[in-house]
């Protein structure tokens, strides 16, 4: 959507530099993709008055003598009557007419934004005739795409010598917006609206009536809404041709279109086009005689339903469209003639032989639009605007309005409107405490109530006071064209937004810290533990295949499966850790990596658990990991069993191994023969460790030595001694450089042993090793990062080693 600022500023006083407006834009209501700027698209560039007319022999030229008034900064000859000659080709220039002249040395504006922009000058026509400039076509000024004649000024509004951007306003700049963000504010897709939110933004009072003026309705048009869910209001109104609309002159309203992104097709299309832009409400325009004649009546009866599959209508575009039943079809006595909110249809198309129109103003589910939108591939700007979801509350004016725009043509026959559905006051009660409160502002009631005024909001309280610092119960009521306020957290969401989020003041929350994450925690000291043992870890899918779950010897039937999964691959909620890891074995193997230990801590769900208190599948923290190597080095149970010992030694929980009885649920993949149970002094099972079934090795396409183990994390930290908290002030940061001849590995067993000594934990991040090339001793420098604070002392011992 494009928004003319010089449109903008007619009906909001703007008090801010244009930059800083776009960044209030763009920080309080909607985001601006970018602003053109065409300050300078129309220098010198004047309205003239063509005194003489004289067609040169043999051709379809004109040597045109032309007053330019007062515009002097000009790079053209004028002959002994003050005049400048120019030739022109257009079959309507003629004396006397007001016309557009484009000096030498100016720039076509039409061709403002390509490659090579066309500068005019002085030149030479048919060898002898000197053309100062071009009296220009709407097309040339870049507001029409038809080459048809000159551009014609009505003589009431100029005056020769007028520059053609002071007259229309074109010294402008046109803000490109981002309709997605707009998708809830279907009032902000006219000129209207969007000028309103920017008034409430400034802090600005604004003032507009509603556009045209109210019609008597007589129905005496037939309208019938089979479903008003598809169309809430239907307003009709008939247009009967009783004399002539002005002659076209090239008018402000052309321009609005233009830097809209439209273009002109005729006074009666250009109407209803120009009110949709002004006040987001779309038109359309039959030609009344053909509406009738397709229904088969006398008199017009319009129909409004959905359509039927396989129905077919051809649109004013000449493209033939397949309909279908979530199509929403405006029909003349059943007989299809338009495409509800998106397209008018060819057979009741607006021409010059139009003597009679109907206007439909109307309002439509965005829904079923929005699904005729990518049925039918269009992206009109009325379809646009429908599929945010128009309020029904102006149809009948802003017809009223487009009937007034073409007094000059027409008068008004009849006016019909269809509303059953009548709309319930829309009142939010909420305070001054409740806004502050959750802003965390301390706004006063009158800021409040000034703000929510000035974007259309009624505010009144119930003590009475209207206004008064004692009032404190607000009642809001929202405007018609408010289609989204219905919660009190509209409105704070309004007062924030509108007085704008970055004026409030950020400060802590007044509310204790919560508790810290004891799982977290527990988390946290088995990473650096298993990353100390050269561990790495892994975040796999929760959602796994079932061909999966078969390969690691574990039965679908007892996953819960997702019914609507992403992919055929991600059907299930594993059991366990332990199959997604080896499936992750095999692509590292595959690289290769010759040896390495993967591990991972998630939730696991198993229907043999059953349901917890509030009917939802209870879920289980756990840890698994596989460890694997090309060549065997040993028994690779005893190395998994080397990595839990380590493990459960730093979480100081005692075990013993004994031999595994649990095969049946917790260790499917496992060879129960190599496999035991971890149990804990108290008898409880926490977890397994061993070696693989060689049907599952197999089916993942392992080495032999391969091992792993399971842990129930919820179990282990029921018997965790986490006394290696977590310090929750600032991590102290040290640096160390060590001089030796060992390698880097002796030296951080060296460190650790000194923070050991001390009580002080520390991760330890390797940073340098230098050596020159004819010394022993080497310098190694390592990164510290204290869990606590640290004495002098510590580091005396560590720079000692």
């Amino acid at each position: 959507m494009k928004i003319s600022l010089n449109w903008l500023k007619k009906y909001v006083d703007i008090n801010v530099s244009d930059d800083e407006l776009v960044r209030l834009i763009g920080a309080r209501l909607v985001e601006v993709e970018g602003m053109i700027d065409e300050t300078h698209k129309y220098d010198h560039i004047y309205v003239v008055r063509v005194e003489r007319v004289e067609k040169i022999p043999d051709t379809h030229l004109a040597l045109c003598k032309i007053n330019v008034g007062k515009a002097e900064a000009l790079r053209a000859e004028k002959d002994a009557d003050g005049l400048v000659q120019v030739v022109c080709g257009a079959p309507n220039v003629r004396e006397g007419m007001l016309a557009v002249w484009i000096a030498p040395g100016a720039v076509v504006p039409a061709s403002v934004n390509e490659d090579a922009p066309f500068v005019i000058g002085k030149r030479k026509m048919l060898s002898r005739y000197e053309s100062n400039g071009m009296l220009a076509g709407a097309d040339e000024l870049d507001f029409d795409d038809k080459h048809e004649k000159i551009a014609e000024i009505d003589p009431e509004v100029a005056q020769p010598g007028d520059a053609l951007a002071d007259i229309f306003g074109l010294s402008d700049k046109i803000l490109e917006i981002e309709n997605k963000s707009l998708t809830h504010r279907p009032d902000c897709f006219g000129i209207i609206g969007f000028a309103r939110e920017v008034a409430g933004i400034l802090g600005e009072k604004f003032e507009y009536e509603n556009v045209g003026e109210s019609l008597k309705v007589d129905n005496s048009v037939e309208i019938k809404i089979e479903d008003e869910n598809i169309c809430p209001r239907y307003s009709a109104v008939v247009l009967e041709k009783h004399g002539e609309l002005k002659q076209k002159y090239l008018t402000w309203q052309d321009t609005i279109l233009a830097k809209s992104g439209m273009r002109p097709v005729d006074p009666i299309v250009d109407a209803t086009n120009y009110l949709m832009l002004l006040t987001g409400q779309p038109l359309h325009a039959f030609d009344y005689d053909k509406f009738v004649a397709v229904g088969g009546t006398r008199e017009p009866k319009v129909v409004v339903r959905l359509a039927k599959n396989g129905e077919k209508l051809t649109l004013l575009d000449d493209k033939e469209v397949e309909l279908n039943e979530n199509d929403i079809v405006i029909t003349s006595n059943n007989v299809p003639v338009a495409l509800a909110g998106a397209m008018g249809g060819k057979s009741t198309e607006i021409d010059k032989n139009t003597r009679n129109i109907l206007i439909e103003s109307a309002t439509f589910s965005l829904y079923n639009l929005r699904k005729t939108q990518m049925a039918h591939g269009i992206f009109s700007e009325a379809i646009t605007r429908f599929t945010k979801g128009q309020s029904p509350y102006q149809t009948l004016q802003v017809a009223g309005e487009c009937a007034r725009m073409l007094v000059d043509g027409f008068k008004v026959s009849a006016v019909a409107d269809n509303y059953r559905k009548l709309e319930k006051e829309n009142i939010v009660r909420v305070s001054a405490d409740d806004i502050n409160s959750l802003l965390g502002t301390e706004y006063p009631y009158e800021i409040i109530e000034n703000v929510l005024r000035n974007v259309g909001f009624e505010v009144s309280c119930d003590c009475g006071k209207d206004g008064k610092r004692e009032c404190e119960k607000i009642n809001v009521k929202a405007s018609a064209w408010r289609t989204d306020i219905h919660i009190k957290e509209d409105v704070i969401e309004e007062v924030g937004r509108l007085l704008g989020y970055d004026n409030i003041k950020p400060t802590l929350p007044l509310h204790g810290t919560a508790e810290p994450n004891k799982m977290w925690n527990l988390k946290k000291q088995i990473r650096d533990v298993m990353r100390r043992l050269g561990a790495n870890e892994l975040l796999t899918y929760s959602f796994v295949s079932g061909k999966l779950l078969e390969k690691a010897g574990q039965d679908p039937k007892n996953s819960y499966k997702i019914v609507n999964s992403i992919s055929p691959e991600l059907q299930y909620v594993r059991q366990s850790i332990v199959p997604s890891l080896l499936e992750k074995a095999y692509v590292n193997q595959k690289i290769p990596f010759d040896r390495f230990a993967l591990f991972e801590m998630n939730k696991v769900y198993q229907k043999e658990w059953g349901m917890d208190v509030e009917n939802v599948p209870v879920e289980k923290m756990q840890m698994g990991m596989v460890l694997a190597e090309r060549k065997n080095t040993g028994t690779a149970y005893y190395k998994a069993k080397k990595y839990v010992e380590e493990l459960l030694k730093e979480l100081n929980i005692s075990v013993k191994f004994l031999q595994a009885k649990n095969v049946a649920t917790m260790t499917r993949p496992f060879e129960p023969k190599r496999t035991a149970d971890i149990v804990t002094e108290d008898g409880e099972i926490i977890g397994v460790v061993g070696e693989f079934r060689n049907s599952v090795r197999q089916s993942f396409k392992l080495a032999e030595y391969l091992a792993g183990f399971e842990l129930d994390l919820d179990a282990v930290l029921a018997r965790a001694s986490q006394k290696k908290e977590i310090y929750l002030g600032e991590i102290e940061k040290r640096d160390l450089t060590v001089k030796t001849s060992g390698t880097y590995a002796e030296l951080v067993a060296k460190i650790e042993k000194v923070l050991a000594g001390n009580s002080v934990t520390a991760e330890i991040t390797p940073l340098a090793i230098y050596q020159p090339d004819d010394a022993k001793e080497k310098n190694i420098s390592v990164h510290l990062d204290f869990h606590q604070k640290i004495n002098n002392k510590i580091m005396q011992e560590l720079e000692a080693l």
